[in-house]
């Protein structure tokens, strides 16, 4: 027996989230019976009904890494009317939702799929997953590369010492490489900031011992065993 909401979202019907309030709207039924928040149903054997729709067969687990450009939203959806990330990967034949997040002035790595134990778990602080980021600042010194270094506190958390170096020392713009231990909200831009530096553009290029690469942005690509074996084995 699994709750209703995640028998939904793992059907690639919508989020657990969405589930969990087309549940409260009484959009679901389980073998007819308008269900609850809470509901638990065996889906291999329930009927269950999904805003009028028969729950679809499950389907295949896929995962994928966009190179998400700059000027993109995460989310999936977006009261403004913004571009989101996931419009670019409408072709790969599934629905499926990022993992994590990455602000709309910043580009690079991010994963699709449609797995949302997979989701969750690489999302869970406990797993803490190491992020990647080549940054292009302005107002360097090679004494505010040494506060960029240390621990710092951000929403009243102190955030683990993060790994920073120097990649090009340039005349307008100097190149970083830094590896956080967190995923706190813009948190390589507030780091740089709370350092006196100017964030003019934040590149993820990987996640755990998955890497960027070669992808050009706008474009994704499926993620090989060996690639899922590195990041299940974090």
């Amino acid at each position: 027996m699994e709750r209703l909401q995640k028998i939904i979202a793992s059907r690639g019907v919508c989020s657990r989230r969405k589930a969990e309030e087309l549940i409260a709207a009484g959009k679901v039924l389980c073998n007819g019976r308008i269900a609850n928040l809470g509901d638990q149903a065996d889906p291999q054997n329930d009927d269950i009904i999904v805003d009028g729709k028969t729950l679809p067969a499950p389907c295949k687990n896929v995962y994928l890494m966009l190179y998400k450009p700059r000027g993109y939203v995460t989310t999936l959806s977006d009261e403004k009317g913004r571009r989101n990330a996931a419009q670019l990967v409408e072709g790969c034949g599934y629905r499926v939702y990022p993992v994590g997040r990455l602000d709309m002035d910043s580009e690079g790595l991010l994963l699709f799929t449609n797995d949302g134990a997979f989701a969750n778990a690489m999302m869970h602080p406990r797993k803490e997953v190491d992020k990647i980021y080549r940054v292009w600042v302005t107002g360097y010194t090679p004494q505010k590369l040494e506060q960029l270094k240390e621990p710092m506190e951000l929403d009243g958390y102190r955030i683990r010492k993060p790994e920073v170096r120097l990649v090009y020392e340039g005349e307008e713009k100097t190149e970083l490489e830094v590896t956080i231990h967190e995923g706190r909200n813009r948190q390589v831009r507030r780091m740089c900031e709370a350092a006196e530096m100017q964030v003019k553009r934040l590149k993820r290029i990987g996640e755990g011992k998955l890497r960027l690469g070669s992808l050009k942005s706008g474009c994704w690509r499926f993620l090989s065993e060996d690639e899922m074996k590195l990041l299940k084995n974090e």
